[in-house]
């Protein structure tokens, strides 16, 4: 068995919301700007990023435009096409000043040229060894680096607790094996009514690797070689693990929707209290609201029979390598990663901070679910291939077939790892 090294990320647990301070912060502030060349002179800055993460990033753009004269004019595009329109709008040299990227296609980006070299500014920042390392490491290409950490996301396994009381479980102890998640979730699913024990989304290729391949890793195996060309998804535990998910989707344990749902509103029953169960971003916490249908629980996720692991993802941000505004576009990046943004908005909301130096604030001492997403970021894995996009987040890519047939198809789990693993391999080891 191959082993992968877990490309570990140093980060630590915080949150994300709208920053109510309307204190103003000019470009010259070195907190702001690290002493580098940034410009807040009233010019409108142009911004992309995925779905996904269209909450965090608003968030953070509703503060800095409330507080600089600078404003920054976001377009969310769905994550499964964003390759599509980020490889188009390069090909026509029109990319936005500000592009956001998963950081599994951080690599591929850097070597493409897609965004501006930001070594020197980077340099200059006093906090530069406290950012997240893995997310650095993937935007940095032939020692030059070419974007920083944007936001962290890793996966849970998040749990509804009035749904656990309801259907007899301790909403104290959560699932530690995957055998014991199927189990709670068939007790949840017994409830009846508009309460499924589980969800996932079916049709969404990195939603699925985001949140099973911890199960893999968990149970001791691994997805991918140490380089990021070959595929070693077809393993035993895979088979198994995909195995219980077709078993619970038969059984009707996740609503029948899951089998269509490609990735827009994978949330959004969780988020009504319909769900006893679902692996889930850690930023997905800053949307959820909690009343009496709903009290979410986080835990690791587990493997088949112990263990666990996380999916440490998350973003990078660069300068678009076309953008005239470079100066503006380093006030907006350099005031994301400031102290001010970190703790007031991001770990206000719940999320995970880029920078380590600011793990202990106050507000990820108040929440004991922001501790598990801590512990999490030091054990979690960052699998790391130049081709990940084309194979894996990309709707027509081979890892999308591989997951439905390996969970919907007629035959068994362990067939359709077998027959479609070659094609991944293909598409991982072929030219960018």
């Amino acid at each position: 068995m191959g082993q992968l090294r877990p490309r570990l990320l140093l980060a630590v647990v915080a949150a994300t919301a709208l920053l109510l301070s309307t204190a103003c912060q000019s470009a010259g502030d070195t907190t702001a700007s690290g002493g580098t060349d940034a410009k807040d002179d009233g010019s409108t800055i142009t911004m992309w990023t995925r779905s996904a993460t269209a909450t965090f990033t608003q968030t953070l753009i509703d503060s800095y435009n409330t507080s600089h004269r600078n404003k920054v004019k976001l377009t969310v595009i769905p994550s499964d096409t964003y390759q599509q329109k980020v490889g188009t709008a390069s090909g026509a040299k029109k990319l936005p000043d500000l592009l956001a990227s998963d950081v599994v296609y951080a690599p591929n980006y850097a070597s493409k040229g897609l965004f501006q070299d930001l070594t020197a500014k980077v340099d200059t920042l006093p906090f530069k060894d406290t950012l997240a390392p893995a997310h650095l490491k993937t935007a940095t290409y032939d020692g030059k680096i070419f974007g920083v950490p944007h936001d962290i996301d890793l996966s849970a396994l998040f749990y509804n607790k009035v749904l656990f009381k309801r259907a007899g479980l301790d909403p104290e102890k959560p699932p530690t094996t995957m055998e014991e998640v199927y189990a709670d979730a068939k007790k949840i699913d017994a409830l009846g009514g508009k309460v499924d024990g589980y969800f996932f989304g079916g049709a969404c290729p990195g939603c699925t690797l985001f949140t099973t391949w911890p199960m893999i890793w968990a149970s001791g195996e691994t997805v991918l070689n140490d380089k990021g060309t070959e595929s070693t998804v077809d393993n035993p535990a895979a088979a198994k693990i995909y195995e219980l998910y077709k078993k619970m989707y038969r059984e009707k344990l996740v609503p029948t929707a899951v089998k269509n749902e490609g990735g827009p509103t994978w949330v959004q029953a969780f988020g009504e209290g319909k769900i006893g169960l679902q692996p889930l971003g850690a930023t997905a916490l800053q949307t959820f609201k909690e009343g009496p249908d709903l009290q979410i629980g986080v835990a690791p996720i587990p493997g088949l029979t112990g263990g666990q692991s996380s999916f440490v993802g998350g973003d990078v941000i660069g300068i678009g390598a076309n953008s005239k505004k470079a100066a503006q576009a380093w006030d907006f990046i350099s005031w994301t990663l400031s102290e001010q943004a970190q703790v007031n908005v991001v770990a206000k909301n719940k999320n995970i901070t880029v920078r380590s130096d600011l793990a202990k604030n106050t507000y990820a001492q108040q929440d004991p679910r922001l501790g598990v997403f801590n512990q999490l970021a030091g054990e979690g894995q960052t699998p790391i291939s130049v081709n990940f996009g084309k194979t894996f987040n990309d709707p027509s890519g081979p890892w999308t077939a591989t997951i439905i047939d390996a969970v919907f198809g007629t035959g068994s789990s362990a067939d359709a790892l077998a027959e479609h693993n070659p094609s991944i391999t293909q598409s991982l080891s072929s030219g960018g």
